[in-house]
């Protein structure tokens, strides 16, 4: 027994040393530096202000807002139309290749992120493979410009964060009751009906979890705008980089990161809801 009480201490107490040397105590230096001034000649300075905060209410700021939450969001609908169907049939599969199939979904973390996002780039690009073949398919006279716009990012996001959305749905999805299912088609209810009824509410919370882990990736991935979209492409995450790296600007680049982190709290907190209000319906 005291064994088990003496690991169950150290492990508390090395989880607990680990998040605030790595977690709380970075979190707050960017706290401070949000509230920090700026000058040429330091990257941080006093006095304490809230400058950087209402800096951010500027018009270019407001627009790159805007423009992330709309690439984000979209990217997060096309990989929930993507995710859905594929997670749905490979939470109810019973075939041996099941577990072929999540190793295929897995297969891309293997490799980095940016060298698939150069892969985008041989694929899109004026000569790239998709052109080259349409253009010897005689479907096309010229190439289409497929790189270094919106199109292209929302592209790269998507084949990306697709994998996000799909893990946490099939998880959610195996844990259906099959027999609230059955139940539903022997009251007289059709296929769509049971969908929209009893799957769709009942797979919520993994939907929500997936957009999240989709949605805030989306806003943040600096290189994906780097590279396929170009210099006109800026999101949240290029806007944090150039304040930290390239102007020098660390309080408006932590205000930015600090808007940020609420907001991943305000999604986290709607999943939460979302979870408490399914335990009170299943109580029901």
């Amino acid at each position: 027994m005291k064994n088990d009480n003496a690991f169950k201490y150290f492990s508390l107490a090395t989880t607990w040393i680990w998040l605030i040397i790595f977690s709380f105590v970075p979190y707050g230096l960017v706290i401070f530096a949000s509230l920090m001034s700026h000058d040429t000649n330091h990257l941080i300075r006093l006095p304490f202000t809230l400058q950087n905060y209402v800096e951010l209410s500027e018009p270019i700021y407001i627009k790159i807002f805007i423009k992330s939450f709309y690439i984000a969001g979209i990217s997060t609908l096309i990989c929930l139309i993507l995710g859905y169907p594929f997670a749905y049939t490979l939470a109810r599969m019973k075939s041996r290749l099941k577990g072929l199939f999540i190793l295929l979904v897995i297969i891309p973390f293997w490799t980095s992120s940016l060298i698939r996002s150069y892969s985008m780039i041989a694929i899109l690009k004026a000569k790239g493979i998709i052109n080259s073949l349409l253009l010897s398919l005689g479907i096309i006279h010229e190439p289409i410009p497929m790189i270094f716009n919106n199109t292209s990012v929302i592209i790269g996001l998507v084949y990306n964060l697709l994998p996000f959305m799909i893990l946490p749905l099939m998880t959610n999805i195996e844990r259906l009751d099959n027999r609230l299912i059955d139940a539903a088609r022997d009251l007289g209810a059709n296929r769509i009906t049971t969908f929209r009824k009893i799957i769709l509410p009942l797979t919520m919370p993994g939907m929500i979890a997936g957009c999240i882990l989709v949605f805030l990736p989306a806003m943040t991935l600096f290189y994906i705008p780097d590279l396929l979209g170009g210099a006109k492409s800026i999101l949240l995450g290029n806007l944090i980089q150039n304040q930290f790296l390239i102007t020098q600007h660390w309080p408006l680049g932590s205000a930015t990161s600090i808007v940020l982190a609420i907001l991943l709290a305000v999604m986290i907190l709607i999943y939460l809801q979302s979870k408490r209000n399914k335990k009170e319906q299943d109580l029901l």
